[in-house]
């Protein structure tokens, strides 16, 4: 088969597999809903001419929002392989639509940053669980030989939807206005996705996406299950080393992606640019790097069927490491380059992941290590976010801070170098 005609031998497989398909819809339309939500969040707290925000506020923007469920999802990704996931979509989503309904509320009572942050917080929790619960469910309706393929295009299709749903933030936006009702607007549209994310999740036959019965399921009542759901996707992240490597990469990736956010959200403020033209550079460089991810989703099948899972993911992170280098410039254009190439480099990484969290653990165990995947994706940034508002300037003139980063792509490399070299016979 010419490579002409591989993009439509994909499409036909893809439309042949009609709960992998359905499975696509939901999370289209989620992560639409969700690109909109975060962006019209970050326009309603750091470019919103009715609040201001220093290299500090902008952390604890981001710890508030994405920390407290970093730490307790694993808890709650017990319940993924627990209860049926068709449930957990249902429920999930259900929660996602009333307090997206509160937080436009708290927006246009005009109230301070924190109770709209907590809010956002709880509204991220559901987007969260919904997420990992579509990831652990994709082996369900996929065969096993296609689950890298899938899981490629099931990422570029999450990725292109959460780059439209940022993007279509800015119409809005300009309709409405920037202060808080404008941004309360922006926030009440965002029900719309996610009320049609619910109903597709309905249309699900019970059981449909597991988990399935399994010897190796956590056993005891529910209360035990979540107490221990750290425990347990730790010990299993721990004892897939495939897992544990590509983790550690990721993890890399997502602290320096969080260095380089901080950066370009500082440059951008300290400049005399007007609200909405530094939210459109910030927005820039956020789609630069769903851009580079993108392509990542078609070259990594590529990648990995040439190279390998263990291969892959070692070149991805020395190219990085390389790239991250010229962002010490701390020239606008070129840290939107540097976040094209960072993002197609860190999506090689995080599908490796993926496929090693889909292909070689128990499904009986699937929803927790992807929650702790979850968890450390979040955990990472926001750790990094901190570590450079401690030291940023206030103009974000820094160019150490972005060699730092070429160390952690550096550290992340030795790390999956060593932990996820594959065991020789013999």
């Amino acid at each position: 088969m010419s490579d002409a005609r591989a993009p439509v031998a994909l499409w036909r497989t893809v439309r042949a597999l009609s709960d992998f398909w359905r499975l696509l819809e939901v999370r289209a339309v989620s992560q639409f809903g969700d690109g909109l939500f975060q962006a019209g969040l970050a326009g309603a707290i750091l470019f919103n001419p009715e609040r201001a925000a220093d290299p500090w506020a902008i952390a604890g923007a981001f710890a508030v929002l994405f920390l407290p469920y970093s730490l307790l999802g694993p808890f709650a990704g017990a319940l993924l392989d627990r209860w049926d996931r068709r449930l957990v979509l249902i429920a999930a989503n259900s929660g996602r639509l009333v307090l997206v309904v509160g937080v436009g509320v708290l927006l246009e009572a005009g109230l301070a940053d924190l109770p709209i942050l907590l809010g956002a917080l709880i509204v991220n929790g559901f987007t969260r669980f919904v997420s990992s619960g579509l990831s652990a469910a994709l082996p369900h309706v996929v065969p096993r030989a296609q689950v890298v393929a899938m899981n490629s295009v099931a990422a570029a299709t999450g990725a292109v939807a959460a780059f439209l749903g940022a993007n279509f933030m800015l119409l809005p936006r300009w309709l409405f206005g920037a202060g808080d009702s404008g941004a309360a607007a922006i926030i009440f549209i965002v029900t719309a996705p996610v009320a049609l994310a619910l109903w597709l999740s309905v249309r699900f036959a019970p059981g449909m996406l597991g988990p399935d019965p399994s010897a190796r399921a956590v056993h005891g009542s529910v209360a035990y299950a979540v107490a221990t759901g750290w425990l347990h996707g730790a010990r299993t992240v721990l004892a897939v080393p495939t897992v544990a490597a590509t983790l550690a990469g990721l993890s890399a990736h997502r602290a320096v992606f969080g260095i380089n956010t901080l950066l370009v959200l500082v440059m951008v403020r300290h400049s005399d640019l007007a609200a909405v033209a530094g939210l459109g550079t910030a927005v820039l460089f956020v789609a630069a790097t769903g851009t580079g991810s993108f392509l990542a989703t078609v070259i990594t099948p590529m990648a990995v069927k040439r190279w390998g899972r263990y291969a892959a993911p070692n070149g991805a992170l020395a190219f990085a490491a390389v790239v991250q280098l010229f962002g010490a410039s701390l020239l606008l254009p070129v840290l939107v380059g540097c976040g094209f190439l960072l993002g197609a480099a860190g999506q090689v990484v995080k599908l490796c992941a993926d496929a090693a969290m889909q292909v070689d653990v128990d499904d009986a165990l699937r929803g927790h290590v992807f929650t702790v995947q979850d968890s450390l994706f979040w955990m990472a940034f926001i750790a990094a976010v901190a570590g450079a508002a401690a030291v940023i300037p206030p103009d974000g003139h820094a160019p150490a801070l972005a060699v730092t980063g070429a160390g952690i792509y550096l550290l992340g490399l030795a790390v999956h170098a060593t932990v996820g070299r594959p065991i020789r016979p013999g």
